[in-house]
């Protein structure tokens, strides 16, 4: 049991007064105090310091925030001062305006005046009638597989000839159905197209499964305005030349070039290369790869005959890739037609463009299979002068009414120019860099070396013509610039008879861009150190 308290002689509680001196002294202030207890001293041994520390702490952790949110304060005016020393961010890019497209010149020429005759055509050649194709005659006469007798008069209930049943026709008969069955039935539009000619061009020449282009590709024409110039050195400097319709070279190799690396043409060509026992068609060697697009269908059997015998690849183009080159031709020929004649309806373009035998030219296309297959393309020899021929390797100067070269030489003009404006190509491939190169010397005598007062010249040739002129010099700069490099470019200068002054007349002029002025110059000045 507890001890009482023991009392002093006056009856005091004698524990009373130690409590009270000892609790007064530091550390017994922290004893927390019960002020319900009886003793009033003992409680404070369980006083708390509690409020003592939350207060201590209070004040701190005010101490902090406000320290912290000045130093804020201090940080985003620092970075507000830094930020108005730096210069403004760019503007945002202006996104370009989406070309709009003519929907009258759109269906007009997506329209096929000769379906409905093809698709007949090809379904009698299909079903072996040949009745009422008189042109099959001349066509098979020379078939060294037939073996036929000229006395023979016999003819089958369908116009085929019985000579036709030797071993050697079945064989090609049966390739040439399968061949023109494919390509009659892959023969609609698609403007995807374009970005699968590496794979249906350049991988089957080149027998690697690559799907990189051609670093540079030159697209020579036939135009006797090539007689007016000196490309052919140009011309041999790209990776890959490529010619059309077995163009003849000798005698040409310093206007035209002497490297052939493709061969372009249309079936006609083939057709009468066929007719030698050896089918040979090779002018550029044998081993140059023939591209070819089909002008009729019963060409077929020429391909199957001769690709047999072909050391280089003899191809077909893709029957789509037709069908896109001959909807851009036919929306330029109307446009043209639209503008030349108003208040005249397109229903009347047919008429005088000879309807259903109307075709692009055979360069046309080599020039769209090249935007396919190139990095970068040129083209030389598209391009016609009162003054010189049709084609510069023969005397022809009438041209083919079932073609509109004005309408195409547009096109070529937008290629250089605008590519963006052209029709039916899709908008997910990207038509490459190109180069057109033309010139009528008869209109630009810049080229002439010697004449002292070049300024005054350049004044009266581009007063006489602007718009070729622009074309023609803008062309010729970027040409050298982008083929010849630093080194060469300096000798086709001197051939064209510029100096600094006359491309500074041309600058001021803008003629000529400013930075193909800039590298003119450097390629100047580094020649002569």
């Amino acid at each position: 049991m507890p001890k009482p308290c023991e009392e002093e002689e006056d009856g005091s509680d004698s524990n009373t007064l130690k409590s009270f001196k000892l609790y007064l002294k530091w550390p017994y202030l922290g004893i927390p105090i019960n002020p319900f207890a009886g003793d009033f001293f003992s409680p404070m041994k369980n006083r708390s310091v509690r409020p003592l520390f939350s207060i201590l702490l209070l004040i701190v952790f005010a101490a902090t925030l406000s320290c912290r949110t000045a130093f804020q304060d201090s940080t985003f005016s620092l970075l507000i001062s830094i930020s108005t020393l730096q210069p403004p961010p760019p503007p945002l890019p202006v996104p370009e305006k989406a070309v709009v497209f003519n929907e009258t010149l759109l269906k007009y020429a997506s329209i096929d005046i000769s379906e409905a005759q093809s698709k007949k055509e090809i379904d009698q050649l299909l079903e072996g009638d040949f009745n009422s194709l008189g042109r099959y005659k001349a066509f098979n006469r020379w078939r060294r597989f037939n073996h036929r007798d000229i006395r023979a008069k016999r003819i089958s209930s369908n116009g085929v000839p019985l000579v036709l049943h030797s071993p050697n026709f079945y064989r090609h008969w049966l390739s040439f159905r399968r061949v023109l069955h494919d390509w009659a039935r892959s023969k609609r539009f698609q403007p995807q197209i374009m970005s699968e000619l590496v794979k249906l061009v350049k991988q089957p020449i080149e027998k690697v499964q690559s799907l990189n282009r051609y670093s540079s590709c030159a697209v020579v024409g036939n135009s006797g305005i090539l007689l007016k110039s000196d490309y052919g050195k140009i011309i041999d400097s790209h990776e890959v030349v490529i010619r059309l319709n077995n163009a003849r070279i000798e005698s040409y190799e310093s206007k035209v070039g002497s490297k052939t690396n493709m061969s372009f043409v249309n079936s006609n060509i083939l057709h009468l290369c066929a007719r030698r026992e050896s089918c040979s068609c090779h002018p550029y060697g044998e081993n140059v790869p023939i591209i070819m697009y089909i002008c009729q269908p019963l060409h077929f059997l020429d391909y199957i005959v001769c690709n047999s015998s072909h050391k280089a690849p003899l191809m077909v183009t893709d029957a789509s890739f037709d069908v896109l080159c001959s909807r851009i031709v036919k929306y330029y020929s109307l446009k043209l037609f639209s503008e030349k004649n108003k208040g005249k309806s397109l229903d009347q373009w047919a008429p005088a463009h000879d309807g259903a035998f109307f075709h692009y030219s055979s360069g046309m296309q080599a020039v769209m299979m090249a935007l396919g297959i190139c990095d970068k393309v040129s083209i030389f020899g598209f391009g016609k002068s009162d003054l010189a021929k049709h084609h510069y390797h023969t005397n022809q100067k009438a041209e083919l009414h079932l073609h509109d070269y004005e309408a195409e030489y547009c096109f070529y003009h937008d290629l250089v120019k605008r590519p963006k404006v052209i029709p039916f190509i899709s908008s997910n491939f990207k038509i490459p860099p190109v180069i057109q190169l033309w010139t009528d010397q008869n209109h630009l005598q810049v080229s002439s070396p010697g004449n002292s007062n070049r300024i005054e010249l350049l004044e009266k040739t581009i007063s006489r013509r602007p718009g070729q002129c622009r074309r023609y010099f803008c062309s010729m700069i970027s040409a050298k610039i982008l083929l010849l490099g630093f080194e060469r470019c300096r000798v086709f200068v001197g051939q064209l008879g510029f100096d600094k002054d006359s491309l500074t007349w041309l600058v001021s002029r803008k003629l000529v861009a400013m930075e193909d002025y800039m590298i003119e110059v450097a390629s100047f000045t580094k020649k002569k150190k």
